[in-house]
Formats: structure tokens, C-alpha cells, sequence
């Protein structure tokens, strides 16, 4: 059994859930499974990925249709609250070996906004089944991050 690995797309330029799908639709042609878990994702139109299940499965744990950043400190608490059980969510899912690729879709974020701390990505990856392939995405990479990731891309616009 190979061990699965960590990739990361980050970066100021648009494609990198675009790129993560990729992947997604890559892995699924193989017969294998894939689990998408957003985070940060205003009100978006993902319709056309239950057309992919059972092979890729889309899990949204949000309740806003506005993004975080436009949100009343109330609202950003009942999210945050949200984001949190999306986060035990992905970490069963890591761990049980239940998906081939688990993609943790604007997980970047979530820690740049305070929402988790980045330990708790970590331990996340850390408690993967063996075989998982996982990939993250978001603006900015964290130093542990970078560290346990075993592909770093950044996507970053050049004109």
C-alpha cells in the first residue's frame, strides 16, 4: 500500500479549488473516491458536483451566504461553530481511510482568519490514514504546514 501525500495550493492567483476539482475528477476516473469539505466559500453554485457523487462527495458546512469577512460578530461565532464541525468532520474522515483523496477546500483560510489554530490542521494530518491523499488550499501556507506538505504550489497571477 503506498503512503498517501499532502499537496497544497495556495496563492494570490484564482484556480486553486479549480485545480483541487482537477484532481477530484482525476482520482474518480481512476474508480477512486474523493471527499470535498469547504470552508470559507460564500453562497456558491456547486449543483453540478452531486452529478459526480457517489465517486466525489461535496460537503459545505456554512450556513451564510454572505463570505466570513462580511458577517456581524454574531454571525461570525454561529459560523465559526460551523467551520469547527466541518474541521471534526474532515478529521473522521482522515482518519477512518474512508476517501482515497479528502480535499480540504479554503482550510488555509480558516487559519489566517484565527477561526483554528494551525496545530489542529496538523494533528489532522497527522492522524490521516496511511494511504489518504489529501489537498489544501487557501491565500497564505503556514510554516508547519509547508513543513508536513510533501508539494507546495503556489498559484500566484503574472499578468
Amino acid at each position: 500500500m503506498e503512503k498517501g501525500i499532502v499537496q497544497v495550493y495556495y496563492g494570490t492567483g484564482q484556480g486553486k479549488s479549480a485545480a483541487a476539482l482537477g484532481q477530484a475528477i482525476r482520482n474518480a476516473s481512476q474508480g477512486r473516491t474523493t471527499t470535498i469539505i469547504q470552508f470559507l466559500k460564500s453562497e456558491t453554485n456547486t449543483e453540478y458536483l452531486s452529478k459526480l457523487e457517489p465517486e466525489i462527495k461535496l460537503f459545505r458546512f456554512e450556513r451564510s451566504k454572505e463570505s466570513f469577512a462580511e458577517l456581524t460578530d454574531e454571525q461570525k461565532q454561529e459560523e465559526i461553530l460551523n467551520i469547527q464541525n466541518g474541521l471534526n468532520y474532515a478529521k473522521k474522515v482522515l482518519g477512518t481511510g474512508e476517501s482515497d483523496l479528502v480535499i480540504l477546500d479554503e482550510i488555509l483560510g480558516v487559519v489566517d482568519e484565527g477561526i483554528v489554530p494551525e496545530q489542529d490542521i496538523l494533528c489532522a494530518l497527522e492522524g490521516r490514514s496511511y494511504s489518504t491523499n489529501v489537498i489544501l488550499t487557501g491565500l497564505n501556507i503556514t510554516k508547519g504546514i509547508f513543513e508536513i506538505a510533501d508539494s507546495v504550489l503556489n498559484l500566484k497571477p503574472e499578468k
